[in-house]
């Protein structure tokens, strides 16, 4: 099932087609639709972005609500707010100082390009390396906001990902991320709805099943995994 060359210094991702989508099936047959990301507008969606940066979804919510209550969950309002005031709306999500700065910086990205909805038909290629450049917005966050903000068919790597298809046998896990994220979405093709899932499901067995110390039993990817 290897999907991963091994060359020293030379690290390809290259799973078929047929590989990836015996994983999909089975987690979608086991899990069901995940309506991953949770969120209620593209905006909250890329607030949420960045404030899951290491950690727990639901330290996330905490920190939404907290914006909610405060009727500060649009792009002017966040604008508004001070550095210090909004990391202390946002400090059940953990590093709140930083992740405060970084969200002011994203916003004022946004604003001066005339807002969320002003990016929509901004080419993948051109928003991403866009993003890309502010402050704060890794390879993962990014994609994260293109994906399930702006609907645009971008694979999400994260450590779950990582960690389920390299003991799968399908990656090492070591790959550079765009790497991984090509290897994906040759495989796949440009599909916002699968993508969208798979990343939901990958979340879920990795939590469920897949987590460092795994739970082998009942996992739901045990007849093709090489770990077990």
């Amino acid at each position: 099932m290897a999907g991963t060359q091994k060359t020293p210094g030379l690290i390809s991702f290259t799973p078929s087609a047929s590989a990836l989508q015996q994983v999909y099936g089975l987690l979608f047959e086991a899990y069901g639709e995940q309506h991953w990301w949770p969120g209620e507008t593209p905006f909250e969606i890329i607030v949420g972005a960045v404030l899951t940066q290491n950690t727990a979804w639901v330290n996330v919510e905490k920190a939404i609500a907290n914006l909610k209550s405060a009727h500060r969950l649009t792009l002017d309002a966040l604008i508004g707010l001070d550095n210090d005031a909004l990391a202390e709306l946002i400090r059940p999500s953990g590093y709140f100082n930083i992740k405060a700065r970084r969200l002011k910086s994203l916003c004022e990205f946004l604003h001066a390009g005339g807002g969320v909805s002003a990016f929509d038909r901004v080419p993948i290629a051109v928003l991403r390396k866009d993003l890309l450049g502010v402050h704060g917005v890794g390879r993962e966050t990014a994609d994260d906001i293109l994906l399930y903000a702006y609907n645009r068919p971008v694979f999400v790597i994260d450590a779950y990902t990582r960690r389920i298809f390299s003991r799968l046998g399908l990656a090492r896990g070591d790959e550079d991320y765009e790497v991984l994220r090509q290897g994906f979405e040759q495989a796949l093709g440009p599909n916002v709805e699968q993508f969208s899932e798979y990343h939901g499901l990958i979340v879920r067995h990795a939590k469920d099943f897949c987590s460092k110390k795994p739970r082998c039993s009942g996992c739901c990817l045990a007849e093709i995994c090489e770990f077990k």
